[in-house]
């Protein structure tokens, strides 16, 4: 299996179906061939297959998922895609970082290059679940970029550090001496994190101003392992046992 096979390109609730077939065109031109889609307002579509022209086998292996969490599920690197700046910033790649990145970690786990919503893209929260974003620079005064031709972009960046490692010129990264927790771990873990805090009255779900936005950022990071997130599970539950036996004994003086 090679480092192609462990990359996905998420499209979410694409609305034209001819962009699923032109972003099938597209990742097969590059060499990929995973394609997912998050809740497409239409598919299958005549119109995609016929964008498609070639591609149909990417197209007939395309996974239909309900949620983002569903696309993600098993990828060690989440990457989406952003196209203006956001009120809490993200840690930033540019296209040329996104390739480089990708291909280098997909030869451990699943990688996601996710793509937002022809319209308005990705959700604050959908951006949350990545590990970084990926904004494609263009000409501020035409800055509108077709779905498929984003997929382009993005995918011929993952092929050129393709060529790049097999020329042995593509940088290196830290390597660790565990693997990077999966995204639905980390999905599961932020939960509980929420959860402890609402248990020890750290955290108000009824105003939570950007308290979990702004811990999901740090330890985006971070990138924790797989080690250190069993760590920290087991940190939470323990702050939940002593707050509840706090608790207990509280109640029971009264």
């Amino acid at each position: 299996m090679s480092n192609f096979d462990n990359i996905r390109i998420v499209l979410v609730n694409t609305s034209h179906p001819g962009n699923i077939g032109g972003a099938a065109r597209a990742i097969k031109n590059m060499g990929l061939s995973r394609l997912y889609l998050v809740a497409p307002k239409e598919y299958p579509a005549d119109r995609a297959v016929w964008r498609a022209a070639n591609a149909l086998d990417v197209l007939d292996n395309a996974v239909v998922v309900g949620d983002l969490d569903e696309a993600v599920a098993g990828c060690g690197l989440v990457v989406g895609t952003s196209a203006r700046g956001r009120r809490i910033t993200w840690p930033l790649l540019n296209p040329r970082e996104c390739g480089e990145r990708v291909w280098r970690e997909a030869e451990q786990h699943d990688v996601a290059i996710v793509f937002g919503r022809e319209d308005r893209g990705l959700t604050n929260e959908e951006l949350h679940k990545c590990t970084y974003h990926v904004h494609i620079p263009s000409n501020p005064d035409y800055s509108s970029l077709n779905l498929a031709a984003a997929v382009q972009v993005l995918c011929y960046e993952v092929r050129m550090a393709s060529m790049a490692d097999a020329e042995g010129t593509l940088p290196s990264f830290d390597e660790w001496d565990q693997p990077p927790a999966k995204a639905q771990d980390l999905e599961m873990y932020f939960q509980h994190l929420e959860q402890a805090l609402v248990d020890i009255g750290f955290h108000d779900r009824d105003n939570p101003r950007q308290t979990m936005t702004r811990l999901r950022r740090l330890y985006g990071r971070i990138r924790l392992d797989e080690m250190e997130l069993s760590i920290l599970r087991g940190v939470l539950t323990a702050i939940q046992n002593a707050a509840y036996r706090m608790k207990k004994a509280i109640e029971s003086k009264g």
